[in-house]
């Protein structure tokens, strides 16, 4: 706010100083010669009567002279008008003029000031509304983001009047219904894995215990037969089989799907699907001095969720810019019977061929990832959304460059 504040001072005063240079100019500036246009009128009129005589004045085509006579010394108090003395042929003669041009500088003050300070009001004005409907409200929004992530934020925000900031204010709701949703079915997801492993261990520590008991019996002597033996070994087995069972049900469930991946079926462009993309990409990348190159492609209607097929595009690129060595990044497209494919191919592969069937499980990162800071998701997401809508995802490695391929279906 100090800041507008600051721009709204010093634009008001240029105004002012402008306005007041303007009036300087005007009352202040004397006149010059060419400001005297009276003059050139009576020096026209001496050179035609010098020639032709003093019938030869023709006072019709002069705006500023008025009237010619003899001068006298009684004619210098019969007239109130301004006069010029000149000497033609010996004879002085009396010019009689009107100065409009001061009159006109007089006339001109007036609506000239009125103008200025109209405008003046206007940029005034202009300031104000402004400061009153949108950097206002704006400082008003500015904490909510803040606020958000703290988890604060548990009422609805409420439209302006101006509506000037409806879809951010409609972005910042949804964002709060999301964080709340996920919010609850991470506390859900926690407690039901806790009660799982709760249950789990409790379950396993039957078997365990039971193992452990036969294990003492050996230990002791306490069974030498040699069928006693081999039905104890037969339960220990048993019992390891129900540990086993019990251990693969916790990898399930820690491999389970732990987000929500929801995708609304509909129906999008290409075009609208990478022109979006190079919009994002244009001047991200140009930070880093990369370029993304869109090969030449015919657009067409796809089937699925645009926006979160955006969201795929985003983390395959993200990972290429993050992987690659900066040199390649291109996306291609070519159809396929029914179905549009969209390849994205990065240069300086470093992942290993033997680790390319894993990059789209969750958690998990390659070898050429242990300087990157990453969760590993960014593929596993990729898929999940993709089979919802009912594409499909591939990569593949050659000559060194990583090739990410999305499927989608045309409409």
């Amino acid at each position: 706010m100090k800041s507008f504040h600051r721009i709204c001072a010093i634009i008001l005063t240029i105004h002012g100083i402008l306005i007041l240079c303007i009036n300087l100019c005007i009352q202040n500036k004397n006149l010059s010669e060419n400001d005297r246009p009276y003059r050139v009128e009576i020096n026209r009129l001496a050179r035609e009567m010098e020639q032709h005589g003093d019938t030869a004045a023709d006072l019709s085509s002069c705006r500023y002279v008025t009237h010619i006579e003899k001068y006298n010394d009684r004619s210098l108090f019969t007239s109130d008008s301004d006069y010029v003395i000149r000497e033609i042929r010996g004879i002085l003669y009396r010019f009689d003029y009107r100065t409009e041009v001061r009159t006109d500088r007089g006339r001109l003050f007036l609506p000239l000031n009125l103008m200025l300070a109209a405008l003046f009001l206007l940029t005034l004005s202009v300031l104000l509304w402004i400061r009153q409907k949108l950097i206002m409200p704006f400082i008003r929004l500015s904490d909510i983001p803040v606020e958000l992530a703290r988890g604060n934020l548990t009422i609805p925000l409420q439209e302006t009047k101006s509506h000037f900031f409806g879809r951010f204010i409609w972005g910042i709701n949804l964002l709060r219904e999301n964080t709340e949703e996920q919010k609850q079915r991470e506390l859900a997801l926690q407690k039901e894995k806790k009660t799982l492993l709760l249950s789990l261990s409790h379950d396993i520590k039957t078997p365990l215990s039971a193992i452990k008991l036969y294990a003492k019996a050996l230990s002791r002597g306490l069974c030498s037969n040699p069928k006693q033996q081999a039905e104890i070994a037969e339960n220990i087995n048993e019992k390891a089989d129900e540990i086993q069972n019990f251990i693969s049900q916790i990898v399930r469930a820690s491999r389970s799907d732990f987000m929500d991946f929801q995708v609304t079926p509909g129906e999008f462009y290409l075009s609208g699907l990478l022109d979006g993309i190079a919009v994002y990409y244009k001047e991200k990348l140009s930070l880093i001095r990369q370029e993304l190159v869109i090969r030449k492609y015919s657009d067409c209607l796809l089937k699925g969720d645009a926006g979160r097929s955006a969201e795929v595009l985003h983390n395959i690129i993200e990972n290429a810019v993050k992987y690659g060595d900066g040199k390649l990044l291109e996306i291609s497209v070519r159809p396929d019977e029914d179905c549009i494919l969209i390849s994205v191919t990065s240069s300086g592969c470093q992942l290993m061929p033997d680790e390319l069937p894993h990059i789209f499980e969750s958690f998990w990162q390659g070898s050429n990832a242990s300087s990157s800071n990453g969760s590993g998701l960014g593929l596993y997401i990729c898929r999940q959304l993709m089979h919802r809508m009912g594409g499909e995802i591939f990569a593949e490695i050659e000559d060194h460059c990583m090739i990410v391929t999305v499927v989608f279906s045309q409409a």
